[in-house]
């Protein structure tokens, strides 16, 4: 059973396998295990990054696709569902309507782009998807009179996910059973379903053949096989779970802007979760999105700790100081890169 759902690709780990399992359970029981508004979130974001580190290695690490208009087809997803919340007010349907025309947007967008595109070598290709990216982020920001501009969007869910419903009374080991719980699950839930999903794509004959194809696309075009097909193929279906990434996280948060979904940043984020992680490897976005979500959600916390615990020492506070946690986060990226070069998945995987 186990064995079908991960499609035949097992870690081929013990200490990999683990770190999954622990992974997992502490994603699927997180309301119960890490109580509290700021672990939940956490666990949430995990999960929808999850998925959106693992859309992009379908196209960077299984097809050798450099894209970074990657973050457009995330913002499509969730200005897709915040529109539709917005015009047509809090309701299932609305979500239903709102994600599905993100999704066929970002992938008639993603369509385009590889038709147009990928014919050209690799570096203009990267520089097409940049311009397209930028102009599209300008664009939102200058429709203010429907997607809000830079302020954003901010938007109402149906009532059975939001805090203010209770399933039942009373609570369960401590938590309340109420919309924001249900809410948590959808999320999770489908984050799950998706990467179960690309985990079945990159073990499939048509996975095989994208690996073909990043691997040698003149010999596999020379054998028969339809290149440009493939990689557009690929720029469509990564784009389309990068708009469902975004719709989930617009329903989670309740808003939608530039800076949430757009912005540059979270193309870098998304690029060094991939690679952190191991290109290449589905699991690897698992491992890279969740030690990169912790860091940059915790490590502030630790480093105040940190401060205050050598605080009679001379300069160690001042360098652990915690609005110096960005110098120590990228620290931290170029030894995990220098240490881990194929990735975490790829080092443990290497020492089996």
């Amino acid at each position: 059973m186990i064995n079908r759902l991960l499609s035949g690709d097992r870690p081929r780990s013990r200490l990999l396998a683990g770190v999954l399992a622990l992974i997992l359970i502490g994603l699927a029981f997180a309301p119960f295990l890490f109580p509290g508004t700021k672990s939940l979130d956490t666990a949430a974001r995990i999960c929808i990054f999850i998925v959106l580190a693992a859309s992009y290695d379908l196209l960077l690490g299984y097809t050798g696709v450099v894209s970074f208009a990657h973050t457009m087809f995330f913002g499509i997803g969730a200005y897709g569902t915040a529109l539709a919340l917005s015009s047509l007010g809090p309701s299932f349907t609305a979500i239903v309507l709102g994600t599905a025309g993100g999704t066929a947007i970002a992938a008639a967008l993603a369509l385009a782009i590889g038709l147009f595109s990928l014919r050209v070598k690799a570096i203009f290709f990267a520089m097409v998807t940049l311009a397209v990216a930028s102009a599209f982020a300008v664009l939102v920001s200058q429709l203010s009179g429907l997607t809000g501009g830079e302020d954003g969007l901010t938007y109402r869910i149906p009532r059975a996910l939001g805090p203010a419903f209770k399933l039942m009374d009373g609570k369960i080991f401590g938590v309340r059973i109420n919309g924001r719980l249900l809410c948590y699950y959808l999320v999770f839930f489908s984050a799950l379903v998706l990467f179960l999903g690309l985990l079945r794509v990159v073990n499939s004959p048509f996975g095989r053949t994208l690996k073909a194809v990043r691997d040698n696309g003149f010999r596999a075009e020379a054998i028969g096989y339809r290149v440009v097909w493939y990689r557009t193929t690929a720029t469509v279906l990564s784009a389309a779970v990068a708009a469902l990434a975004g719709a989930l996280l617009a329903i989670w948060i309740r808003y939608t802007g530039p800076a949430t979904t757009l912005s540059m940043e979270i193309m870098i984020d998304i690029l060094l979760m991939v690679v952190i992680g191991g290109m290449g490897t589905m699991y690897g976005a698992v491992i890279g999105a969740t030690l990169f979500i912790l860091a940059q959600t915790y490590l502030q916390t630790l480093m105040a700790s940190a401060e205050h615990a050598t605080e009679a020492l001379p300069l160690i506070p001042l360098l652990v100081a915690p609005e110096r946690w960005l110098m120590w986060l990228g620290m931290l990226f170029i030894l995990s890169v220098y240490f881990f070069p194929d990735g975490v998945v790829g080092r443990l995987r290497s020492r089996r």
